[in-house]
């Protein structure tokens, strides 16, 4: 997150979107280094979590229930950046297509982006979770932690022109083997 940080320092960013925020550990991380942060999570305990660290933390950041496929509760234009950490790719590709193009119309010109998403990896390393193929690239595991939640895996091709609107700056696997896309609002 400190490169993010960085790159959001130089532009004079103020407002950071983080989408499926969870129990809000990056809503923490950018409202103590000085940004207006908002984050949505589809889980109420998630959002309850999240605002008890807040409040703990004594900051503020406006935190909701909301679902990332739906329309997205905030004006045209509104961040200077959003973030995803290992969230977007928990639905069908045309649920994922639905909320970047919310992504695009609630983000400013020159906005960043930063997205992590899983690498499909060989079967075997899957471990239990009996990955039932459900569409292309898209997968729902049968059990283990993620039961029933749809996975969908990007290529690298596929991660940047799903994000076509904006213009990779880096595109990496990360140590803990995830892809990594920090991206410009073309």
């Amino acid at each position: 997150m400190s490169r993010i940080l960085e790159e959001l320092y130089n532009r004079g960013a103020k407002r950071v979107l983080d989408l499926g925020c969870g129990t809000g550990r990056h809503v923490v991380y950018f409202a103590r280094h000085g940004f207006e942060v908002f984050g949505f999570d589809a889980s109420p305990t998630a959002v309850e979590l999240a605002k008890e660290w807040l409040a703990k933390a004594g900051l503020n950041a406006e935190i909701r229930k909301h679902r990332m496929e739906r329309p997205f509760p905030y004006q045209d234009g509104f961040f200077d950046c959003v973030i995803s950490v290992q969230v977007i790719h928990h639905n069908m590709i045309q649920s994922i297509i639905d909320t970047v193009d919310e992504i695009n119309r609630v983000t400013s010109s020159k906005a960043l982006l930063f997205v992590t998403v899983p690498v499909l990896k060989d079967e075997a390393e899957e471990g239990d979770w009996e990955l039932k193929k459900t569409g292309e690239r898209t997968y729902l595991p049968m059990n283990g932690p993620e039961e029933g939640i749809p996975h969908h895996y990007f290529t690298e091709e596929g991660l940047i022109q799903t994000f076509s609107s904006f213009r990779p700056l880096d595109l990496y696997i990360d140590s803990t083997g995830h892809r990594c896309f920090l991206a410009e609002k073309r």
